[in-house]
């Protein structure tokens, strides 16, 4: 064997050696230690920071949720079922053949200038619904304080948070869906709205998945 083909061997088996070498670090040790460090460290972020209720996962924290009443027949559109808290519009998600709202390979927002009167008109008719859906016997709403994360979709169509405006502005409406005192109400807002992360991050929020878990608890106690 003459010494080029010696040398060509030599390489070769060089470079099947650090190929079993890279795919193993790469491929198998890396990803197994990337895994564990995230599951013994972060193991509810990892796993989708999943939310349980009744000892089922009802959905992530990451994810907002509809609150609907089933399609009546004729309907395309779903009414809100009333007795739980709204979260933000998904009208930016849109709709092809196999994915609707919230159906997560879609998201977007509704992306129009202030100025656009498609845009314009859908925002007033939204605010006159707001308006309508939640006042009640003993309380009006104005429009003037209807918020904006309750009548546009958020940048990905897919945010799981509002605003503590917009769920205190729900609360007489989900109060007397359920038959609770405003009061009763108003606390689980309070009590499920979180501050600026880090003090100085974002904008308070309230998480409507949560809050909607707490509430369906007390009213099972009441």
């Amino acid at each position: 064997m003459n010494n080029s083909v010696t040398n060509t061997l030599r390489l070769l088996g060089a470079g099947l050696r650090a190929l079993l070498v890279l795919t193993l670090v790469t491929g198998v040790i890396y990803p197994l230690a990337v895994t564990g460090i995230a599951q013994g460290l972060f193991s509810d972020k990892a796993n989708g920071s999943e939310i349980k209720a009744d000892g089922k996962v009802v959905g992530s924290s990451l994810i907002g949720q509809s609150y609907n009443l089933p399609l009546k027949k004729g309907q395309e559109t779903p009414e809100p079922d009333l007795k739980w808290f709204q979260g933000r519009p998904q009208n930016g998600l849109g709709t092809n053949s196999v994915n609707t709202q919230y159906k997560l390979i879609l998201s977007g927002a509704t992306n129009r200038s202030a100025d656009n009167k498609d845009l314009i008109d859908w925002v007033t008719a939204a605010k006159a619904a707001v308006v309508k859906d939640n006042s009640t016997a003993d309380h009006q709403v104005e429009p003037s304080e209807v918020p904006a994360d309750a009548v546009t979709s958020s940048g990905s169509g897919l945010d799981p948070d509002i605003s503590p405006a917009y769920a205190d502005l729900q609360v007489h409406r989900v109060a007397e869906r359920n038959g609770l005192s405003a009061a009763e109400v108003r606390k689980l807002v309070d009590e499920h709205t979180e501050g600026r992360t880090l003090g100085f991050v974002g904008e308070p929020r309230v998480n409507v998945l949560e809050l909607n878990i707490a509430l369906k608890e007390l009213v099972a106690k009441s």
